[in-house]
This record gives structure tokens, C-alpha cells and sequence, in this order.
């Protein structure tokens, strides 16, 4: 056990490296000796883990999104305990995506970056092509939960409408990043409120028997 969280513990402190070289100067500052610098470890410890820069980024993108899909899942378990509604969890989750914190602007700086390379790269970009299809299944699950429940109709392509709530999120975090000045969070979270808003057009049953009792 000792070994299996040292391997852990080093591999964060790699990606966790990488990502704010790339906050700080970018991605072409990822080099294995200026991460082995950044992580305070050696050159050879790194080259341990990662043999090239590709799979360092890789390895960091995949830490970006296991902490995003780490605090959607606490969001939607304290959703469920309090009683909100599925619209309102699914805004909150996507709000995880939109660049509004130090915390969401470096992991958006890592999304991009990996873009950037898995636009040269297969492996990278089959990646990407399966992070981004995950997204929009839990949407369209988020979707069909709604049609469940009373909050979406029944005739709603849970898919069709997955894939523009993605991507409009996607667009509002460019248009955030690109512009911050010009992109207040207000703003930001009202046009996300509103493409919701198309799809989850009608009122929770759960919510109805509550306001009943």
C-alpha cells in the first residue's frame, strides 16, 4: 500500500506541475526538465512516469476531468439530498466547465492546451472525442431524468438537445476566457439559465408532492 500511494502521490505532484506551467507560460513551457523543476523532483523521476510530453498533458487532462466529475457528483448527491430540482442540478454541474474561478480558469487552461495538441494527435484526439461524449451522455441522461420526472416533455430528443447545452457551455467558456471584462458571471450563468431553460419546461412532481405536503 505504501508503494501504490507514493506512485500516487508523485504522479499528482507531476500533473499537478504541469498544469501551472501551463497557467503560468503556456504549453510550450512543458518540457521534462522544467516539470521535473516545477514538481521540485528530477529529470529521471519524471521520465519514470512519462516519456513524453504528450502523455505528461495527457495524464493531467485526465486529473482535470476526475476532479470535475468528482465535484459534479458531490453537487448532484447534495442536490438530491436538498430536494433541488434536475434543471438546477444540471446547471450547477455545467457551471463547473465555465472558466469563474482561479480553480476553473487553470483547468479550462488544460482543456485547451489538450485541444491544441489533440488537433495533431490521434491518441489525443480519440481522447478528447471520448471526454466530450461522456459529457453529453450525462446531460441526455440529466435529460430523460427530466422527462421522468415532469421537468422536460416527452417528446424532447434528449441527444439532440444534450449536444446544444454542450455546446453552449463550451461557447460561453471561450467567450469567458477570450473576454472576461465583457463576459460578467451574471451574464454568463443567464445565457447558460436560459438554453437549460428551453428543455426543462416543466415543474418537478417531487417538487409539486413537497409544496403540497
Amino acid at each position: 500500500m505504501p508503494r501504490v500511494a507514493d506512485h500516487d502521490a508523485r504522479h499528482g505532484q507531476i500533473t499537478d506541475a504541469v498544469q501551472r506551467l501551463i497557467v503560468r507560460d503556456g504549453l510550450t513551457a512543458v518540457t521534462v526538465a522544467r516539470t521535473a523543476a516545477e514538481a521540485g523532483v528530477s529529470v529521471g523521476l519524471v521520465q519514470h512516469y512519462f516519456t513524453a510530453k504528450d502523455e505528461m498533458l495527457l495524464a493531467t487532462f485526465t486529473c482535470v476531468n476526475r476532479r470535475f466529475t468528482a465535484r459534479v457528483d458531490e453537487l448532484v448527491n447534495r442536490g438530491e439530498a436538498e430536494g433541488r430540482t434536475i434543471a438546477v442540478m444540471l446547471r450547477q454541474a455545467l457551471a463547473e466547465l465555465l472558466p469563474l474561478d482561479d480553480t476553473r480558469r487553470a483547468e479550462h487552461l488544460v482543456r485547451l492546451a489538450f485541444a491544441d495538441q489533440a488537433a495533431h494527435n490521434t491518441r489525443l484526439a480519440t481522447v478528447q472525442k471520448e471526454t466530450l461524449a461522456d459529457i453529453r451522455s450525462r446531460v441526455a441522461q440529466a435529460i430523460h431524468n427530466g422527462k421522468v420526472c415532469g421537468e422536460v416533455t416527452g417528446t424532447v430528443d434528449a441527444a439532440d438537445q444534450a449536444l446544444r447545452i454542450v455546446a453552449c457551455t463550451d461557447g460561453l467558456a471561450l467567450h469567458t476566457h477570450i473576454d472576461p471584462d465583457g463576459t460578467p458571471e451574471p451574464a454568463i450563468l443567464a445565457a447558460l439559465d436560459d438554453q437549460i431553460g428551453r428543455v426543462f419546461t416543466g415543474t418537478c412532481r417531487r417538487a409539486r408532492r413537497c409544496q403540497e405536503a
